[in-house]
């Protein structure tokens, strides 16, 4: 059986061992080794990676019989190997998995609120806890002040073996799904916690906790959560945000939330304006094309103009007399076709009728209907050939 420095050495990141298998499958090579610091996926707790002999571990794998898998794109030269653990992202782990441990146990002990489930993840931890209120910032608050106030006193973290009766002695978190080697997790004065995982050595080297976000999940409250140096980066980035911000604006920090609300009042009001010109622009179109155009029929093709400005625009033309209308958008090679509702003339059936003639896709129901063309020249084509049909019956 392998031996795992992982367990009996937690801060071993380089040592020298023998190969003892190899295992080929799928074009990959599986290796065990006589001593590994390279933790396999378990608990929650995403696999270490590294390289043996120079050689990347993509990943490690524990196996049903215990074995722990080393799997590479080759297999090492020489028998006795010299292995390297990716040991920040060791760490990293670490000081998440501790993390986890210890806010799970503030949100026993502040709210009676037991960990269901935890997931670590590349960015953020989460843990989904069985919180019987509403949970909300005050919650938020008083958690984070007690989880950095246990990262402060420093407190050991142990890790031992008990026995199936010990275990009945410990007021653990949890019953464990083994019944033999019983791996406990014990933050002094906390928690008895059963696990798999690695942990740091005691409570400071975890750094510093931070909360930021809290959604409902059902009946469960999900916690988004950054322990140590994630924590720390990403107090960086946004630090960094701020600057930049308070710089931009001119400002202080202090300040940048209400030059946000001055922009966003600013920005709708120039909606606001903008609708207006939009409307009057339109009506002014409207009233031209009407004065220009005869028979219960109007069509005119647009360079420039957007779909949703023509939708405007055929809008509200119909809404002033009872025509047909047909506008096209060179720029986006789409028309628009529509008409008041008081014609028996079905937009959308007529579309479905004729596209397919000039590589058009698009639909609609009785009274408006949309296309798009893969080319302005089928765009033209189709528009020509429905000005001529439509112009000569728009009622047909």
């Amino acid at each position: 059986m392998t031996k795992k420095l992982y367990y009996t050495s937690t801060k071993t990141s380089q040592w020298d061992t023998e190969i003892r298998q190899t295992i080929v499958e799928n074009g990959f090579y599986y290796i065990t080794l006589e001593e590994t610091a390279f933790y396999p996926e378990g608990g929650g707790q995403p696999a270490d990676t590294g390289k043996i002999e120079g050689i990347t571990v993509l990943d490690v794998i524990k196996d049903n019989d215990g074995k722990i898998l080393h799997k590479m794109e080759r297999r090492p030269d020489s028998e006795i190997v010299h292995c390297e653990l990716d040991w920040p992202r060791r760490f990293d782990h670490m000081q998440q998995h501790s993390g986890q441990h210890l806010l799970s146990a503030v949100c026993r002990e502040l709210f009676d609120s037991n960990t269901v489930s935890f997931h670590l993840g590349k960015e953020y931890l989460t843990i989904d806890i069985m919180a019987g209120f509403q949970w909300s910032e005050v919650h938020t608050a008083a958690a984070e002040k007690l989880v950095n106030q246990y990262i402060i006193e420093n407190r050991e973290i142990l890790i031992y073996y008990v026995t199936n009766e010990q275990l009945q002695t410990l007021p653990v978190v949890k019953m464990p799904k083994v019944s033999e080697n019983i791996r406990i997790v014990e933050i002094d004065g906390i928690e008895y916690n059963p696990c798999g995982g690695t942990h740091v050595g005691r409570t400071g080297e975890i750094g510093l906790i931070k909360i930021f976000k809290a959604e409902k999940q059902k009946e469960l409250t999900r916690l988004y959560f950054k322990c140590g140096f994630r924590a720390l980066n990403d107090y960086s980035e946004s630090l960094g945000i701020l600057s930049a911000l308070s710089t931009k604006f001119n400002t202080g920090r202090t300040e940048i939330l209400n030059r946000v609300e001055k922009l966003e009042n600013d920005y709708k009001q120039l909606l606001s304006a903008n609708e207006n010109l939009k409307l009057e622009n339109a009506n002014f179109l409207a009233d031209s094309l009407l004065a220009e155009n005869g028979g219960g029929f109007i069509s005119h093709i647009f360079e420039d103009s957007s779909m949703k400005e023509l939708l405007y625009l055929a809008g509200t033309i119909v809404k002033k007399e009872k025509v047909t209308v047909l506008l096209a958008s060179r720029k986006e090679q789409k028309v628009i076709l529509s008409h008041s509702g008081d014609s028996p003339f079905h937009c959308g059936q007529y579309f479905k009728a004729e596209l397919d003639s000039y590589n058009g896709k698009g639909g609609g129901n009785e009274r408006t209907a949309q296309a798009g063309f893969a080319s302005q020249n089928d765009l033209i084509a189709f528009y020509q050939y429905s000005v001529e049909k439509l112009g000569q019956n728009p009622r047909a």
